[in-house]
């Protein structure tokens, strides 16, 4: 008898193009941080925070990114030095990194309290995503995202999918995905694991542990991640690249 597949999907990328509104709530954190920005993220900002977005791991730094950007930083500078670039501004202005992860929550829970529908509205499902969950076997899918579970619960619903609050395994978990996949593999141990992540160095740690060598992974090319990413994930034997299209085929 053929293994059933589950489904172990991530979230920001592969299912919600977040990205508009991770860099608004970004700007608005920054705004109150540097009061001389204007009120509004200027829409070539925003265009220059989607190139960088595949380097950023964490909400907050949302924040530093537009700082950078607003100031004249380029793209590419982030791109190919990330960490050293953000540790600088953090120094030069003496900021405290527990403070931003605060207030840039702080920011997002205001937004949603007072305007659930913009900031549903900000946070889109990619095509055909929807519909795709709403047709895989709930019992058989797992969401697995650095993001807070209350979060993803609260898009799903606004979208009209059901989807229970136990499979999604997200931030307040503390675990990595490696540790939620072997988790799911454990309990699941006559299915066949897929993985789709947007993320390249995500798919290497898990090639990297031995423990999950029977994981099938799949990289979102419509996600979060650069061109060069894209090169080499296509030259990695167990990690397909895939579109949009094909993702809704699985």
């Amino acid at each position: 008898m053929a293994a059933t597949n589950l489904y172990a999907l991530d979230f920001d990328g592969v299912i919600c193009d977040s990205a508009i509104e991770t860099g608004m709530t970004g700007w608005k954190v920054a705004k109150l941080t540097w009061p001389e920005m204007p009120d509004e993220v200027p829409a070539e900002i925003m265009a220059r925070f989607r190139q960088v977005r595949p380097v950023m791991e964490t909400g907050y730094e949302a924040i530093l990114i537009m700082r950078f950007l607003f100031e004249g930083g380029d793209a590419e500078q982030l791109l190919s030095n990330f960490n050293s670039q953000i540790t600088h501004l953090l120094r030069r202005d003496e900021l405290d990194t527990d403070k931003l992860k605060q207030r840039f929550g702080e920011t997002r829970d205001h937004w949603i309290k007072h305007d659930l529908d913009d900031w549903i509205a900000k946070n889109p499902l990619f095509d055909g995503i929807a519909k795709k969950l709403q047709q895989l076997d709930v019992q058989n899918t797992y969401i697995i995202t650095t993001k807070q579970e209350r979060f993803v619960s609260q898009i799903f619903e606004s979208n009209g999918i059901e989807f229970p609050a136990e499979k999604i395994y997200g931030l307040d978990r503390k675990l990595s995905k490696q540790q939620v996949l072997k988790t799911i593999a454990i309990q699941h141990p006559n299915h066949d694991i897929l993985f789709v992540e947007d993320r390249l160095p995500t798919l290497l740690n898990v090639i990297n542990d031995e423990q999950l060598s029977a994981i099938k992974l799949y990289f979102a090319t419509w996600g979060y991640n650069t061109q060069a990413d894209k090169t080499a994930a296509k030259e990695l034997d167990r990690v397909s690249s895939i579109n949009l299209d094909k993702m809704l085929a699985l």
